[in-house]
């Protein structure tokens, strides 16, 4: 793949002196530095310029509309980096196509005890046992608020934002009743902010475990959604350890729902390193597995984000074939450097004119039959 010196030289600099330096420390302590240091470039307009100057990325084969949202490309940041929405005027710059912050759940969330993040270089993967922190969906709709007013002189948000909802994690909301009262008041919380809406009911750190990967209490769960349910888009965020008949049934009953989207997928708990879930490559193949049999299952009844592995612009162009029109990502971003989302944006159009196709919308599927 071709790349522009400014990326080659930040690429090395990433992967060759300061991914070594950041390896050696705490993940968690990294990962709040790096969101006060986004945070901050995110409020000057001289740091957004500098930014973007230095990362992004744009061609008109890439752009497309998703349920009624047009994005400029199909690589986003998946919840659980942003999960108090501190970087939602930064990361267009870095040449994201759309975010998800959160998850966000109804009431402050302090998550597990540290140490509840720890890599696995030898695995390509994190394994992650947060446990749904975050500052609860009132004080992250407020932040939400202020950042949209903050970027209304350059037009607002200049990507889509999403919004990752969950159920706190506490004994209080372990009941199915009282878990679907959180859900929705995080729903309401962010009444008319954000461009769609993901239910989270795969989080495999938290009190209770996943009560709404039972098909009948999801039902009960977008019955409840419905009552308050507004005009955006809907998507669903699915575990990667389901089985077929299980994924099966729960896809029975979001579409039922008129849920427009799932994503393929979340962490997986089936591996033997401790507590927690892990991302990246360790979920990739459950997690393309599921993008498959939900295409070939279902056709284009659903909107479908794989989520779950991408590291390459072949990673992304795999998944988009084989039936997802958006790509979620952390974990490759954390291990390549920030340029991987100009580089796999740079790559998906290499790979489009290569083949011949002239817009990243021919090739959504076209490898399930």
């Amino acid at each position: 793949m071709s790349l522009p010196f400014k990326i080659r030289v930040i690429s090395t600099l990433y992967r060759s002196i300061l991914k070594p330096i950041l390896f050696k420390r705490d993940p968690e302590n990294v990962h709040d530095t790096m969101m006060r240091i986004g945070s901050t470039l995110g409020h000057h307009r001289i740091t957004q310029f500098i930014t973007h100057t230095l990362f992004f990325f744009e061609h008109p084969v890439l752009e497309q509309t998703v349920a009624g949202i047009h994005f400029r490309n199909p690589i986003g940041l998946a919840a659980g980096f942003d999960k108090n929405a501190q970087l939602t005027n930064i990361l267009p710059d870095v040449g994201f196509g759309f975010e998800e912050i959160g998850s966000v759940t109804g009431e402050p969330c302090s998550g597990n005890a540290r140490p509840r993040l720890w890599r696995l270089p030898e695995e390509k993967s994190l394994r992650v046992y947060y446990g749904l922190k975050n500052d609860g969906a009132e004080n992250i709709a407020k932040r939400l608020r202020l950042s949209r007013l903050h970027e209304e002189g350059a037009g607002g948000w200049s990507v889509p934002i999403g919004i990752s909802i969950a159920k706190t994690n506490c004994a209080a909301t372990a009941e199915t009743p009282a878990a679907i009262v959180d859900y929705v008041k995080a729903y309401l919380a962010f009444e008319e902010i954000g461009d769609y809406v993901t239910i989270n009911i795969s989080c495999p750190n938290a009190f209770g475990g996943q009560p709404f990967t039972d098909a009948a209490r999801l039902d009960q769960l977008l019955s409840a959604i419905d009552a308050v349910r507004d005009v955006r888009p809907i998507f669903l965020k699915l575990s990667p350890d389901l089985s077929e008949t299980e994924l099966h049934a729960l896809a029975e009953v979001a579409l039922a729902h008129h849920v427009d989207g799932l994503i393929t997928s979340n962490l997986t708990k089936q591996h033997a390193h401790g507590d927690g879930g892990l991302s990246g490559k360790a979920v990739e193949a459950q997690s393309i597995a599921h993008l498959t049999y939900l295409r070939k299952t279902f056709g284009n009844k659903f909107i479908l984000i794989a989520c779950g592995g991408v590291f390459s612009a072949e990673d992304a162009y795999k998944r988009i074939r084989l039936g997802a029109s958006l790509i979620q990502l952390i974990t490759g971003m954390i291990f390549e450097g920030p340029q991987l989302i100009g580089e796999i944006n740079r790559g998906l159009v290499e790979l489009l004119k290569r083949d011949g196709f002239e817009f990243i919308t021919d090739i959504i599927g076209i490898d399930v039959k």
